[in-house]
């Protein structure tokens, strides 16, 4: 989230654009998928009462990597060559490593209901990084929608000085944020390799590295845990943060790319954060305010704006693809 989230946009993904069929097991799959990564939040959330932060994230992202690396064995395609893959393991640290520090500390002092806003959100950031990158260029209708995506992270992050969590729940939105930055440029500098690699396989080998930059930066926490006294909602927890949203979800995620391309796929990410949004205020109370709810309004209003926008490569993009 990700949580690996909405924001696994065009830019992370192979740009394949099939023809559409018509709903079918496939957009069903996608529906599925967003309802993992919505519920995710607050499943994350609830574990937290029982393990650490770096513990939870250490032991969620070493599982789910070993299962993503089994499955991607069977994948038909060639793995990426070494010089890629030594790539990939650094570009892992970032969007599997860096993130997913930033992403857990912000979560443990903020509600789910914020973070999935302003992950949900992350789509303005690739934009904003490929025009500074000189990747992309974005319509005037484009930075319209990146605008009112931006506006609603505003309102939302501005939101948490109301909430009982105080200056923390503002650190925390603004940890998600930054890391929602991470992983944007992450999203961004991937983009190259899944025009060559399958999409399993660069799963894999990032969240390889990601997951051993957490177990060390988790050990002390793990070596201090009374491993004996958590939870069987604890370990409910880890098993659907690493199983269900990050290796069932992504199987989902690659399948919706390949049968119904980037584009419509991403579509479905964005019902993640009103998924977010209806569960935690079930499971964890977490009741919508005004200026959360309006924040929202905004983000769904850019993302849609967005989708409808032209992007299109620089100039100085296609000159280097040449």
């Amino acid at each position: 989230m990700t949580s690996l989230s909405s924001s696994r946009t065009d830019a992370a993904v192979p740009n394949a654009s099939p023809a559409t069929p018509a709903f079918g097991l496939t957009d069903a799959g996608l529906v599925l998928m967003a309802t993992i990564w919505g519920v995710n939040f607050s499943v994350v959330k609830a574990g937290l009462q029982a393990l650490t932060p770096l513990s939870f994230t250490a032991v969620r992202m070493v599982l789910a990597a070993l299962v993503l690396f089994g499955i991607a064995r069977f994948a038909r395609d060639a793995w990426p060559s070494r010089r890629d893959t030594g790539r990939l393991l650094l570009l892992g640290l970032l969007g599997n490593g860096f993130y997913q520090l930033l992403f857990i500390s912000g979560l443990a002092r903020t509600r789910a209901g914020i973070a999935a806003l302003i992950v949900a959100a992350g789509p303005a950031w690739i934009a904003i990084i490929s025009r500074l990158l000189g990747r992309e260029r974005v319509s005037r209708l484009g930075w319209a929608g990146i605008g009112l995506q931006l506006l609603g992270v505003l309102c939302v992050v501005g939101s948490t000085q109301a909430f009982e969590a105080g200056e923390s729940g503002l650190l925390g939105a603004l940890l998600i944020s930054l890391g929602s930055i991470a992983w944007a440029l992450y999203s961004i500098l991937l983009q190259p390799y899944t025009l060559r690699s399958n999409g399993l396989h660069l799963s894999a080998i990032t969240l390889a590295s990601g997951a051993a930059m957490m177990a060390l930066v988790g050990m002390p926490d793990m070596v201090r845990l009374d491993w004996g006294a958590v939870s069987l909602t604890g370990w409910m927890s880890v098993a659907y943060a690493a199983f269900l949203a990050m290796v069932v979800a992504y199987l989902l995620f690659y399948r919706g790319v390949r049968v119904l391309g980037p584009t419509k796929t991403s579509m479905y990410g964005n019902l993640q954060p009103i998924v977010a949004l209806a569960v935690a205020w079930v499971m964890l109370h977490e009741t919508p305010t005004p200026w959360q709810l309006l924040g929202a309004g905004f983000i769904m209003a850019g993302l849609l704006v967005s989708r409808t926008a032209k992007v299109r490569p620089a100039p100085e993009a296609l000159e280097e693809a040449a």
